[in-house]
């Protein structure tokens, strides 16, 4: 009887990391590691919903530099959902869904992602628990153990914590 093989092996990430959104062209964001956050979020704005092909979508906007309104990114995505979503503040918010694939260093899974605005908290993205949970362990202690995402944003600097 043959042994299970072992599945692949689990990254160790920091309690905050630098992430891609390949399907949504953002090269890289800093997101806050949050396992009290069920659903990762991003910060968005200037949301439109419409239909095409029968099918709900999202445009939106994204600063996915920290503290900075430059550069902009136009993103598009398919609704998956539309949830109620409580914040760390005990605050609810009815929230769209989108399901897109995430990159922390060299690996790339998919993800459920609340669009939410973000702009005044200090990341302008979370990744929760559920994006996680299979693929990582957190090191507490650390940051940015993945590295910086091989294509950058022009004003992100390599050495940059």
């Amino acid at each position: 009887m043959k042994k299970k093989t072992k599945s692949k092996e689990k990254m160790i990430i920091g309690w905050r990391e630098w992430l891609s959104f390949p399907d949504l062209g953002i090269p890289a964001i800093k997101a806050k590691v949050d396992t009290g956050a069920r659903t990762s979020a991003i910060h968005a704005f200037d949301i439109r919903e419409f239909t095409k092909d029968g099918q709900p979508f999202v445009e939106f906007t994204v600063h996915p530099v920290q503290h900075n309104r430059k550069p902009e990114v136009r993103c598009c995505a398919a609704v998956m959902d539309l949830r109620m979503i409580t914040s760390s503040n005990g605050g609810r918010s009815r929230r769209y869904i989108i399901k897109t694939r995430v990159r922390i260093g060299e690996r790339t899974w998919p993800i459920e992602l609340s669009l939410a605005s973000r702009d005044q908290l200090g990341f302008r993205a979370l990744l929760g628990r559920q994006a996680i949970r299979k693929n990582c362990i957190i090191n507490a202690g650390s940051s940015y153990k993945a590295g910086i995402p091989s294509s950058t944003l022009p004003n992100v600097k390599k050495g940059e914590k």
